[in-house]
């Protein structure tokens, strides 16, 4: 059995910026292609919705990928979207995230909806990401969970036309009009 060697911030530094994907979880590298053009529209118009809510009221910082959020010197992941709370905007630096965001948003991809449901949802969980949004274009629903005991449990699901506030921005009523493309 082979000496398995586990990648740190160092290695996916020097990564090439070839449109991939590039991730590190738990010293392994995950590499994604690129998304599409309806994964990147619903993204954008919920980081509209977003930002305009949070700078509004000067609740903290929103950022949409590519950014690196450095949860350990061996976990680097590249979430969707991604919201620092005011209180915790001491974690952003040059380079990145360097903790737990607040939120993490991800929106489904046909090449990511099993990491996004499964490992990674079980890697925000172990890194204490307080919330974790799921977003599905195709189904066009957005699940919210919120951390529970170590374990994401789901709070609130947007679907049909209703609009919806999802934790932990209570006053932000999302329109599924103005998400879905």
């Amino acid at each position: 059995m082979g000496i398995r060697t586990l990648l740190t911030y160092e290695d996916y530094a020097a990564l090439p910026a070839d449109g991939r994907r590039y991730e590190i979880h738990q010293g392994e590298l995950s590499v994604t292609p690129a998304p599409g053009t309806r994964h990147q529209a619903v993204s954008g118009n919920l980081f509209v919705a977003l930002h305009l809510h949070v700078k509004g009221r000067r609740l903290g910082e929103v950022f949409s990928a590519p950014t690196d959020c450095i949860l350990a010197e061996t976990t680097i992941v590249q979430p969707d979207i991604v919201f620092v709370h005011a209180g915790r905007l001491s974690i952003i630096s040059e380079r990145g995230i360097e903790g737990a965001p607040t939120l993490v948003v991800e929106v489904l991809s046909p090449s990511t909806t099993h990491l996004d449901r499964g490992s990674k949802a079980q890697l925000y969980a172990r890194h204490a990401v307080p919330f974790y949004w799921i977003v599905d274009p195709e189904a066009r629903t957005i699940d919210a969970y919120s951390l529970v005991e170590g374990r994401y449990r789901l709070e609130v699901r947007v679907e049909g036309r209703e609009a919806t506030a999802l934790p932990p921005l209570p006053d932000l009523t999302l329109d599924p009009a103005a998400i879905w493309v």
